[in-house]
């Protein structure tokens, strides 16, 4: 059995036992027997694998599709759409990730040189082919969950493994960023959260740019190199992907909630929210309500 083989049939094994993902949190397991709809979401900084099947992701106005054996790195805070595109009952998506930490990816900076890689643009978003090296320590940490009582023994080393692949890998220039509290990257993240937490709010640039530490003109530059999308459009997006969570949830007036994510107008709330999502608010948010469940498992 290849190690991506033995990667996949963990995953089946373990994916939607109850606290099957506890011991290993910041490990997130996830197998659809069918493409899906693309789904809005907020990506946070993250390593993801697929060992079989196929998904897409778009940012902005880059689309990477990527397959069994490819992985995944989101640096910052990302507001993407994602789908299943390639699953089946014979042949399952599924999917492997991990949370990235900054403090983790930090200490393995002091102690290496992994991954120094000067003159690249910092981006939010890269796929590449996963290194034979890569997939062992994956196949090696989700073994655990067979032998849980070598975890917190075996754990924190596998971990560091992983990072320290992705240091010395293709991705190799945008983990180290994530690790980098001055880096361009670490300065755009604070700039994100900012926006993510006062959403609803005036977007003002020049307060943006002072988060991050950066002249206007150097901010706008390195926003769209990371997010690939102007700060104007990363907030509408989260604007209405938080809109869309509360119109599902609760079912509240289209109005009401379009005010309450920072819309003054209901026709330009309703305008933006149909370009996104394909459908008028009230009309997407009912057929999700009703809509089937979707043929997929977590843990």
């Amino acid at each position: 059995m290849t190690k991506l083989a033995e990667i996949g049939s963990l995953i089946i094994r373990h994916v939607g036992i109850p606290d099957a993902g506890l011991p290993l949190s910041g490990v997130r397991l996830r197998t659809t027997t069918a493409p899906t709809e693309p789904v809005n979401a907020v990506y946070e900084p993250i390593f993801a694998l697929v060992a079989q099947g196929g998904k897409r992701t778009v940012l902005g106005d880059k689309v990477f599709e990527y397959g069994a054996g490819d992985y995944l790195v989101a640096s910052v805070d990302l507001p993407i759409i994602g789908q299943v595109c390639r699953a089946s009952s014979e042949e399952p998506y599924l999917g492997f990730a991990m949370t990235l930490q900054p403090a983790k990816i930090a200490a393995l900076l002091l102690e290496g040189t992994a991954g120094e890689r000067s003159g690249v643009e910092a981006a939010g978003l890269a796929v590449s082919v996963a290194p034979d090296e890569l997939l062992d320590a994956v196949l090696r940490l989700l073994r655990l969950l067979d032998r849980p009582g070598d975890i917190p023994v075996l754990r924190p080393m596998l971990e560091r493994e992983i990072l320290w692949r992705l240091l010395g890998g293709e991705q190799g220039a945008i983990v180290r960023q994530i690790g980098l509290a001055d880096s361009s990257l670490a300065q755009i993240s604070r700039a994100i959260r900012q926006i993510r937490t006062n959403y609803a709010e005036i977007l003002r640039i020049d307060e943006l740019a002072q988060v991050a530490g950066m002249s206007p003109s150097s901010f706008h530059r390195h926003f769209r190199a990371v997010t690939s999308m102007s700060p104007i459009q990363f907030q509408k997006q989260i604007r209405l992907q938080a809109a869309r969570a509360r119109l599902i949830a609760n079912a509240e007036d289209v109005a009401t909630v379009g005010f309450e994510v920072g819309y003054d107008s209901p026709s330009q709330f309703s305008r933006e929210y149909r370009r996104l999502f394909g459908s008028p608010p009230g009309k997407d948010a009912g057929r999700l309500r009703k809509g089937p469940p979707l043929q997929e498992r977590f843990a």
